[in-house]
């Protein structure tokens, strides 16, 4: 019972540790606050237009990968500035390719969005 214990009081400071992050994201990046609010927005109209189960999974992959991808930008554009803090070619090639990762997600999280939600504007 003992070693159960200590395992739950680490996963529960992990889980804090994590909620920090996620926090600090919120506050830091205007365009993860942007995302969650599309992906709310998504979450809504799959509820209006009763998506199936195999949409769900779609509607929470794509929202997973663009904020996933949000949070791993913003990890290695600090990491970037901490290592470096003046501009430099080679830190600024790496966070553009950072951003441009986020950017191919959300592109292909528009598109899958984009193509349920028409599936449901012409089935109707």
């Amino acid at each position: 019972m003992l070693l159960f214990k200590k395992i739950m009081k680490k996963w529960l400071k992990s889980f804090g540790w994590a909620r920090n992050g996620l926090s600090t994201v919120w506050k830091e990046e205007a365009n993860f606050r942007i995302e969650l609010f599309a992906a709310f927005a998504l979450i809504v109209f799959a509820a209006y237009f009763d998506f199936s189960v195999i949409e769900w999974v779609v509607v929470v992959a794509v929202i997973t990968m663009v904020l996933t991808g949000e949070v791993v930008n913003t990890v290695v554009e600090d990491l970037c500035n901490k290592i470096e803090p003046r501009q430099d070619p080679a830190i600024g090639k790496i966070k553009d390719m950072a951003a441009g990762f986020v950017l191919l997600v959300s592109i292909g999280a528009g598109i899958m969005g984009s193509l349920l939600i028409l599936a449901h504007f012409f089935s109707k």
